[in-house]
């Protein structure tokens, strides 16, 4: 993990000595947070509130086409301690205030692949709002057996207040697949469909960096247990 973190650094700063010579289509972006969390759910150590996590990737973006990666560091039960996303796309305009979004996103997990999730997604965004709907395309939700057609709906706004400070606010819901829910079940373990939320601000301080507070959390904790509690997470991004 360490490695490819470092690996990480090193191509983000190659890619931000490139954008400063000229315009690209290659961005990269780098995160240090208090804690990672996923749709409202802890991905490290639930019985702390601080668990820090590095996180970054890069984005390449031509004629409305896109393709990118993000990579996180975890703190899973099964010994995972890396997340690495792909995914591409296609995003295009309607009208000045109206655009849309389409994509496949796969989340791999190197070292416990049962995790290994693909889902295909779809967005509408009208100025600062987004609305947006993922399907799980693969048989496993991150772990989650038979569990083909999970939805996730996600609403989100993100809006300047005052030049500089954005609140951002979102709100999603996962529903699981029937056989996902009889599978966990036959497994001694049911799942529930969960909603999730977050409310914070983020300030750009200029020259690509920016910092964030927000708290973010989802419902249901009797069943998710304090992986879904509540949790004040700050974090620092430079992009590039």
């Amino acid at each position: 993990m360490k490695k490819s973190l470092i690996c990480l650094s090193v191509l983000a700063s190659f890619i931000g000595a490139v954008h400063a010579e000229e315009a690209s289509p290659l961005t990269a972006n780098l995160t240090l947070t208090t804690k990672y969390k996923y749709r409202g759910q802890d991905q490290s150590n639930p019985d702390k509130t601080v668990a820090p996590a590095l996180q970054g990737g890069f984005d390449f973006t031509k004629n409305g086409f896109y393709v990118g990666n993000w990579n996180s560091s975890v703190g899973l039960d099964n010994g995972t301690n890396l997340e690495m996303d792909l995914y591409g796309g296609y995003k295009g305009e309607i009208t000045k205030d109206f655009g849309y979004d389409v994509g496949l996103l796969r989340y791999q997990y190197p070292q416990g692949a049962i995790g290994n999730t693909t889902e295909l997604y779809g967005a509408m965004s009208w100025r600062f709002v987004t609305a947006k709907l993922s399907y799980t395309a693969s048989k496993r939700y991150f772990g989650y057996r038979e569990a083909r057609g999970t939805l996730y709906a996600d609403l989100s706004a993100n809006y300047e207040v005052v030049k500089g400070v954005t609140l951002n606010a979102h709100l999603g819901g996962t529903r699981f697949a029937n056989d996902a829910d009889d599978a966990a079940a036959a497994d001694g373990k049911p799942l529930a469909n969960y909603l999730d939320y977050k409310l914070g601000a983020t300030y750009d301080f200029g020259s690509g960096f920016s910092a964030a507070a927000a708290f973010v959390g989802a419902n249901k904790k009797g069943t998710w247990g304090d992986a879904n509690k509540g949790r004040l997470i700050l974090s620092v991004t430079k992009s590039m």
